[in-house]
This record gives C-alpha cells, sequence and structure tokens, in this order.
C-alpha cells in the first residue's frame, strides 16, 4: 500500500493500516486524525505538519523519521520506535509515549504538555527550545524515564513527574542562545530520581519534591531552591 491508497482509503472511511509499510515515504500536510497505524513500519519517513492527533500508533517504528510540526496530541504511541526522530515543533499534549524509545531524538520546541513518558528512554535526547518557542514538558509523566545525558536546557518541567528519572550527566542549565532562558522545574517531583553530575546550573526548582534524589556531582550554581523538599526530606528556606 503506498501514500496514494492510504489517504484515497481515509477519505472514504477507512481508518485501519495496522502493519503498512511506508518507509522512506512522504507524507506531508496530510490529514490522518484517528487512523490505527499500530505496528507499521514508519522509518525515514517525512510527515511534517501531517494531523495524527488521536491516532493508534502502538509499537509503530518511526527511527530516524522527519516529524517536523507533526500534531501526536492524544495519540497512543505506546512502546513506539522513535531512535532519532526529528520532532521538532511538534504537538504532543497528553500523548501516550509509555515504554517508547526516544534515544537520540530531537524534541526541540515540542509541546509535550501532559504527555506520559513512564519507563521511555530518552538517552541523549535534545530537549531545547527551537527559535521560536519553548520545549514545554509542563504536567509531563516522566517516571523512571532514562533522561542519561539529555539536553534539557531552557525546557520547561514545571509540575512533572520525574520520580525515580534517570538524569545522570543531564544538562538542565540555563542557556543564553534563547533569551537566557533557565530550566523551569517549579513543583516537578524528582523522588528518587538520579540527578548525579548533572548540570542544574540557575535551574528553578522552587517547591520542588527531591526526597531520595541522588545529587551526587551535581552542578548547582545559583539554582532556585524556595521552597523545595531536599534529598534529606528538609525544606529548604
Amino acid at each position: 500500500m503506498d501514500v496514494d491508497q492510504i489517504l484515497k482509503l481515509y477519505a472514504v472511511g477507512e481508518r485501519n493500516f495496522q502493519r503498512v509499510n511506508l518507509q522512506e515515504a512522504e507524507l506531508t500536510n496530510a490529514n490522518l486524525k484517528g487512523a490505527d497505524f499500530s505496528y507499521a513500519d514508519l522509518r525515514q519517513t517525512r510527515l511534517g505538519k501531517t494531523n495524527f492527533s488521536q491516532a493508534c500508533l502502538r509499537e509503530v517504528n518511526l527511527s530516524e523519521a522527519i516529524l517536523w510540526g507533526i500534531d501526536l496530541s492524544e495519540a497512543d504511541l505506546y512502546r513506539a520506535i522513535l531512535r532519532e526522530a526529528d520532532l521538532t515543533g511538534a504537538k504532543l499534549i497528553q500523548t501516550r509515549l509509555d515504554e517508547a524509545n526516544l534515544i537520540k531524538a530531537s524534541l526541540c520546541g515540542a509541546n509535550l504538555n501532559a504527555v506520559k513518558l513512564s519507563g521511555s528512554l530518552l538517552i541523549q535526547a535534545d530537549f531545547r527550545p527551537s527559535s521560536n518557542q519553548r520545549t514545554d514538558l509542563g504536567y509531563a509523566v516522566l517516571t523512571g524515564a532514562d533522561l542519561s545525558y539529555a539536553d534539557l536546557r531552557a525546557a520547561s518541567l514545571h509540575h512533572a513527574n520525574l520520580d525515580g528519572a534517570k538524569l545522570c550527566r543531564a544538562n538542565l542549565g540555563r542557556t543564553m542562545q534563547w533569551g537566557d532562558l533557565a530550566t523551569d522545574l517549579t513543583e516537578a517531583s524528582l523522588q528518587g530520581a538520579d540527578l548525579s553530575y548533572a548540570d542544574l546550573t540557575s535551574a528553578i526548582l522552587r517547591k520542588a519534591n527531591l526526597q531520595g534524589a541522588d545529587l551526587t556531582g551535581a552542578i548547582l550554581t545559583d539554582v532556585e531552591l524556595e521552597g523545595a523538599i531536599m534529598p534529606d526530606g528538609t525544606l529548604h528556606d
């Protein structure tokens, strides 16, 4: 099945495209809202600005795909493979990405508000702002996620749940490149998180919960900790 066939079938009401092989295909600016592409092979595809909101993409393979500005809001990408995918400026509001593979993925300037990333692999992922917008991970669920070496400079993680997450050597520091923005972890939960050797320079951790977190070797220069619960359970004034 090729791109033209899929678009024609979708136009007449078909929604089931499970296990389709569209490797290296180009499907931009299309509307596939609510379609089912579970287990599909979409490696190295170009899906920029396509509407996949509320779609089912469980265990889909999107490795090395170009997904600039794609809309995956409320979509189900449980256990999806997005290794080295480019999701710059993507919309992933309330998207399910539990146990997904996002190793070395680019999420610059993406809107991930309330996204579910529990147990996902985000090693060396790039969450920096894009030229026109800040990466929004507010209220995201990242429990147990592996963000080791991830670039989270200036990302917004307010109220995010990072309990048990691995942030070893992650960069959560301030960046001058996009207007001197600081990483915002206001009221985030980081209970039992591994922040060893992470760069938290000028990060905002007001009212954050760091109880049981590992801060071994972390860079805490100019960190805002007003009202935060520290690793030993004490309240920072």
